[in-house]
């Protein structure tokens, strides 16, 4: 076969369209051209096969019966070439996996552990997507998600994964070393704040009436109020799965045996459809399994 002897395949596909419609004008509609357009490909493909493919009565087109064979060959490629299409893309599918989640729990929490799962599923390409705003799963191409909040997400199955609680945390370096001894001792220092994750709940479970600071920074992420607070700037609330991986590590130290659970929790959410694609069930299964050994 010798795909140089083909004629434009834009060609092609507006004479299917317009021997559809029989109508220039729907054709231009369907494919995005003009009518004019429409109409210069169908005469240069006319000439170019040397054979007349309409009958034109005026305005009127008529298909003739040379044309009707050659847009059935034609609609029949198309077709095939469609089908071939919508399987590739299957295939691709089924080999990745779109997964969106806070940015600070993605680098914190999930991250660090992925490699893990990616270890059990060598040849799926996972897709990790890290915003503060709520993905739209369908315009984003997002298979499964995890959210902090109350697990109300309309349209969206809704599973609760885990609780989280907050207490503060510090550099071992901030102050020289010489770091509060007493939640009392907190009113002297430097204290770092995360939008909508306030002090004041901790204050009270510690006794103490002191008021939300009003002063100074107010970071929008976790990971980047855990990393102000390692970079000695100041004391910080912190949240426990964004900050335990720096305690590990030596980078932050907790203050004080105080803490306060989170109002809201993290949940993992997902179309109900999607739980019929296998990678999907496999990153359900495995992110459970994950969050079961943390409570062991």
């Amino acid at each position: 076969m010798d795909i140089r002897k083909l004629p434009n395949l834009a060609a092609l596909r507006a004479f299917e369209a317009a021997a559809r419609h029989q109508n220039f004008s729907k054709a231009a509609e369907e494919i995005h051209l003009t009518h004019g357009a429409v109409s210069h490909q169908v005469r240069a493909l006319e000439e170019e096969l040397e054979v007349e493919l309409f009958a034109r009565h005026g305005k009127r087109l008529v298909l003739n019966a040379e044309g009707e064979r050659y847009a059935a060959a034609i609609r029949l490629c198309l077709q095939n070439l469609v089908e071939a299409t919508e399987q590739l893309q299957k295939r691709n599918q089924q080999k990745r996996l779109g997964v969106t989640s806070l940015p600070s729990f993605a680098a914190r929490w999930l991250s660090p552990r992925l490699g893990r799962f990616i270890e059990h599923y060598p040849d799926l390409e996972v897709s990790l997507q890290s915003s503060n705003q709520l993905a739209d799963f369908s315009r984003d191409s997002i298979d499964i998600g995890i959210r902090f909040g109350l697990g109300n997400y309309p349209g969206l199955v809704s599973e609760f994964l885990m609780g989280d609680y907050y207490y503060p945390v510090v550099s071992p370096r901030y102050h020289g070393g010489n770091l509060p001894m007493t939640p009392a001792e907190l009113a002297a220092s430097n204290l770092l704040r995360c939008e909508e994750e306030p002090w004041e709940p901790w204050f009270r479970a510690a006794g103490l009436n002191n008021e939300e600071p009003t002063s100074g920074l107010v970071y929008q992420d976790a990971s980047i109020l855990a990393r102000a607070a390692v970079d000695g700037q100041g004391i910080a609330l912190g949240r426990h799965a964004i900050v335990q991986s720096d305690i590990e590590s030596g980078q932050l130290v907790r203050l004080f045996d105080v803490e306060i659970p989170s109002p809201v929790s993290y949940h993992l959410v997902y179309q109900e459809q999607s739980l019929k694609k296998p990678q999907v069930r496999a990153f359900r299964e495995w992110l459970l399994a994950e969050v079961a050994l943390i409570k062991r």
